[in-house]
């Protein structure tokens, strides 16, 4: 095992305090919103003052392991990162793995530079992902059913934004895609409906949470708290068909392929496919493509479950996805001690509360909230101490329908 250093990435919507609160550095007054441990080309962490990409370029199996070599190829086939949303994200979507594999082709066949801020591919690999929460995080999350979002436009009672997702009372998920495809291609002389929604639910909001109506409360809360960060966006429509999700503290949610998500508020730890395909679908500056967009979003309606997590020894557990691509488990050694999962393969260790120490053949490390260790496959670890760990590591060794 060896110390890995990750590189923090400053982008608008992230925390000024979050991220250095929990590394334990000084806020610089930017905004910082993940730190990125992996091997991913825009932001490789570094083992023994090298990049862990290259570490892997000269062994690969030594580094990441046989059976991921075999799967993924000579590469760290996950990316661990510690998000901090300050303001909510963009809605965004990932591409399956053939989609991706498309896309990507066809975007170097048109010789698109994987720099430009139009390409939608920047690579071809799908990108599934996880989110664990340190604390309570707001997110939304896939489509509410669209008879009940009809429902709460009509409680809204904007005339306007009513007539333009009248096409929910039939329900469907294919209504569903057009409606969603029309408010976020509404013309400039048309999205006046957007800042009438935001006002009607200005005025909705405090009575809403005193009548103890939930799911009208979430939808206008919504409408306000995104205009105030992307105001008049037609982002904010889209948004308002979705689900609100609120969880805490080690509950997760798994976001596969095609699934319109958006965190708004929170910091976590967050798991995903060594993949940066996003498809953007408002509340941001950057590129938004909604004809690619509606050939990659999941429009069936539904709340998605929490990931069930599953106990593999007293102070074990592990949170259960279909994903190949990694594996997260945490630690909570408390007064016993700790085996570390999934000795044939790569695997970094975060601590995310307190502190542990950490035991190989030959050394025992302390780290402390924020520090973490790459262990190569055949270390094997024990942990001890009243802090909290994650393990990230390909999904191979899981037990799972492939």
């Amino acid at each position: 095992m060896e110390p890995i250093a990750g590189t923090v990435m400053t982008y608008a919507w992230g925390s000024t305090t979050a991220l250095p609160e929990f590394l334990g550095t000084a806020p610089d007054g930017r905004p910082q919103a993940e730190l990125w441990l992996g091997a991913h080309p825009a932001a490789r962490a570094e083992v023994n003052s090298r990049s862990l990409a290259e570490h892997i370029l000269v062994d690969p199996a030594g580094v990441v392991g046989q059976r991921s070599v075999e799967r993924f190829g000579p590469r760290l086939p996950y990316l661990l990162k510690v998000l901090a949303a300050g303001q909510p994200l963009s809605l965004q979507a990932h591409p399956s793995r053939a989609q991706a594999e498309d896309g990507f082709a066809r975007e170097e066949r048109d010789g698109i530079e994987l720099s430009a801020p139009h390409r939608l591919y920047r690579d071809d690999w799908p990108k599934p992902e996880m989110m664990v929460a340190l604390g309570n995080v707001d997110a939304l999350c896939g489509f509410r059913e669209p008879d009940q979002t009809y429902a709460l436009f009509v409680q809204l009672g904007v005339a306007g934004a009513t007539d333009l997702v009248a096409g929910l009372q039939a329900g469907g998920a294919e209504e569903l895609r057009r409606v969603f495809g029309r408010v976020l291609s509404l013309a400039e002389s048309d999205r006046e409906v957007v800042a009438q929604v935001v006002t009607a639910a200005a005025e909705h909001l405090e009575a809403a949470d005193g009548a103890g109506d939930p799911a009208f409360a979430g939808f206008t809360r919504t409408a306000v708290e995104l205009d105030e960060h992307y105001p008049g966006d037609p982002g904010i429509l889209a948004a308002l068909l979705m689900n609100r999700l609120g969880f805490g503290r080690f509950q997760a949610v798994y976001l596969p392929a095609g699934n319109l998500h958006a965190y708004l508020h929170g910091i976590g730890v967050e798991i995903m496919a060594n993949s940066d395909n996003v498809l953007r679908g408002g509340l941001t500056p950057k590129h938004v493509d909604v004809e690619e967009l509606l050939t990659v979003v999941d429009f069936a309606p539904g709340v998605p479950d929490l990931v069930p997590v599953v106990a593999e020894s007293g102070s074990v557990w592990r949170y259960d996805t279909p994903a190949p691509e990694f594996a997260l488990w945490r630690i909570e050694p408390g007064s016993a001690e700790a085996v570390v999962p999934a000795p044939s393969t790569g695997r970094i260790l975060l601590v995310v509360e307190g502190a542990v120490e950490i035991t190989d053949a030959s050394r025992t490390l302390r780290l402390g909230r924020g520090e973490a260790i790459y262990a190569y496959p055949g270390d094997r670890l024990t942990v001890r101490g009243d802090g909290v760990a994650v393990v990230a590591g390909p999904g191979l060794e899981v037990t799972r329908p492939e």
